[in-house]
């Protein structure tokens, strides 16, 4: 068994939540405390009943996500479906660990250097400015590759439904991508001043007459499957650093 604090030191540390700690919209850290001894930890995109439950089911200590129960902004009450959550993990003595912008701009097992890994680029520079940090990367590749084919393995590894705007190169040598919610002209328009022959972010929206315009590629891949390669890599890390039993649930939104 590994003690609960040592984990969660672990953890603060290796994906540097003090560097976002006034940067986002989310809080980072343990947001609820469990048993002090772990043995098995599970790893999630996101918080919730369904989620918790199949904690329970599989015997866990521990769940580390994504997308936590408690952001900055949201009513802090305890009431309704926040009490009802927050009973279940207490109930259980079930400890809940969330990192939301610091897993996707960890440059190793973060959200977005997992997907240009997972494609086959290299990381070339910072991307994607968000509440004073880079979270993202430019990707390249010596090797260019079509847009059905970057379709093909987005779907066939993290079971995406991509929409795509193919307007640009058909070749496709440098990629810039912000997974989940980075459909928004902010990022899509610094992609489009640094160059890159396609945009790769989660969420669908309205850039059907920007890209056609400009003759650039956008693969939508879905907020969900973009954010569960960087849990993926982090529960890789924490048990060949700590020995620990590991398991990565999916519970899809399609979304």
């Amino acid at each position: 068994m590994i003690e609960l604090k040592e984990i969660v030191s672990f953890l603060n540390k290796y994906l540097n939540i003090e560097k976002f700690k006034n940067k986002d919209d989310s809080w980072n850290g343990l947001q609820v405390e469990g048993r002090k001894q772990i043995e098995k930890i599970l790893f999630a995109v996101d918080a919730g009943i369904k989620t918790f439950q199949k904690a329970k089911e599989l015997n866990v200590d521990m769940i580390v996500v994504h997308h936590g129960m408690f952001w900055k902004g949201a009513n802090p009450s305890t009431v309704d479906y926040t009490k009802n959550r927050l009973d279940f993990l207490l109930k259980n003595e079930i400890s809940l660990y969330a990192s939301h912008l610091p897993l996707d701009a960890h440059p190793e097992s973060g959200n977005n250097a997992q997907l240009l890994n997972l494609l086959g680029f290299k990381k070339d520079k910072e991307f994607c400015y968000f509440y004073g940090e880079f979270i993202s990367f430019i990707g390249k590749t010596k090797d260019p590759k079509t847009v059905s084919q970057i379709r093909s393995v987005l779907e066939e590894k993290i079971g995406s439904s991509c929409k795509v705007l193919n307007f640009g190169k058909e070749k496709i040598s440098t990629i810039a991508v912000c997974s989940g919610g980075g459909a928004n002209y902010k990022f899509l328009n610094e992609a489009i001043e640094l160059g890159v022959d396609l945009y790769l972010t989660g969420d669908a929206t309205e850039m059907y007459h920007l890209a056609k315009d400009i003759g650039i590629n956008i693969i939508f891949a879905g907020h969900h499957a973009t954010e569960t390669l960087g849990v993926k890599a982090l529960s890789e890390i924490v048990k060949d650093e700590f020995k620990v039993d590991t398991v990565f649930v999916d519970i899809p939104t399609g979304l």
